[in-house]
């Protein structure tokens, strides 16, 4: 019996022990890609090096102190209360410690809230879970997508090895060209958001009502993740930024495709589907946009998240169902999807809720009903 728990404790043990060597040990900040980034890293370590240095003084002056004039040596007690020169000294010193610390902690601040004469204007809007972009200024204005991660169910459950960007891939990059100063404005539409992108040194809140603005210029090409940094509802952790910074000729390219795309998706008013494309097409986006609060199964988490299953929206008048999904429902977690989805996605979704697990309508939408209802 006792060699079988020392068994279990010595596999125990070699478990954790593998577990920390294979863990990534990254004390610092990630690799800077603006020099605003560079810039905060350069004013930690300064403050670092001066806490350090004011941390070593004072223990020591206290411990030799300590030592040196403890009683077992029979130092005698001073008997004094005021020491006009030590306290200017200790009031002074310190101040003059602080200011050195604030003035170029100020010029760093002052640098990042700089927003003006921007190259291209992105506008990012947190959504209960996804971030929204609409480029607004540059080559690319008039692009706008949903953006949503890409880590598989399986890997979140546990079921299968997680990749090497767990809860860090998204389906759509917001694609930036290196070298342009890039202002990014931030809202929200139900809770308060955060877009952070730590090699970028961006981190700015969006707040539902308000819009607020942070800007960064990438000094070099690459793919840069970040994450919401506000604790916004049970799938925070599912909400990441992906910056990709390219070149000005792949940007230009980018700008294109984004256009063609667009101009498709605008041209679905007018196209018809079947019953079995629809529901396909519904079904990946009901996992993208809607199985976080109904659930796979259309179960739903009540009373918070109704069941769409069986529910009289997804089997009643096709009209109330298409309102509450364009428009959301006022006072309760259901968004508003009639800004974020197109008319075929939602088109697709409603056909699918409506044929889906024990649903059987049998009825279709398509684009043109969608594009009729926002008149």
């Amino acid at each position: 019996m006792g060699m079988n728990i020392k068994s279990r404790l010595a596999g125990l043990a070699l478990t954790v022990w593998t577990g920390m060597a294979q863990a990534a040990w990254e004390f610092n900040f990630q690799t800077p890609a603006t020099k605003a980034a560079q810039t905060v890293i350069d004013l930690h370590d300064l403050m670092m090096i001066i806490i350090i240095i004011i941390f070593i003084a004072v223990f020591a002056v206290m411990f030799y102190s300590v030592f040196a004039h403890r009683k077992s040596k029979g130092h005698p007690a001073a008997q004094f209360h005021d020491n006009t020169l030590v306290e200017i000294a200790w009031t002074v010193i310190p101040l003059l410690i602080l200011v050195a610390m604030a003035w170029p902690a100020t010029k760093a601040v002052l640098n990042m809230r700089d927003t003006s004469q921007a190259d291209i204007t992105i506008k990012a809007t947190g959504y209960q879970w996804k971030w929204g972009y609409d480029y607004l200024k540059g080559e690319g204005e008039g692009i706008r997508f949903l953006s949503l991660t890409t880590t598989p169910a399986e890997q979140i459950r546990g079921t299968a090895a997680k990749g090497g960007n767990y809860l860090l891939e998204v389906d759509r990059h917001v694609v930036v060209p290196v070298g342009k100063k890039v202002r990014v404005l931030t809202t929200a539409t139900d809770v308060i958001h955060s877009w952070w992108v730590p090699a970028l040194a961006v981190k700015q809140d969006a707040i539902p009502g308000y819009v607020r603005d942070t800007w960064f210029k990438a000094e070099k090409e690459g793919i840069y993740r970040g994450q919401c940094a506000e604790l916004c509802g049970k799938d925070h952790a599912f909400m990441p930024v992906v910056v990709e910074v390219v070149s000005a000729e792949k940007y230009t390219q980018w700008v294109g495709e984004q256009k063609k795309q667009m101009a498709a998706a605008a041209d679905e008013g007018g196209k018809t589907y079947s019953l079995a494309e629809l529901k396909s097409r519904g079904e990946k986006v009901y996992a993208a946009n809607c199985v976080a609060c109904h659930q796979a199964n259309g179960k739903g988490l009540p009373p918070a998240f109704p069941a769409l299953d069986g529910s009289k929206i997804a089997t009643g008048p096709k009209a109330d169902h298409i309102a509450i999904v364009l428009h959301g429902k006022p006072n309760t977690a259901m968004a508003a999807y009639g800004g974020q989805l197109g008319d075929g996605d939602i088109a697709a979704v409603v056909t699918y809720e409506r044929n889906a697990w024990g649903n059987k309508a049998g009825d279709v939408v398509q684009p043109a009903d969608i594009k009729a209802a926002r008149k």
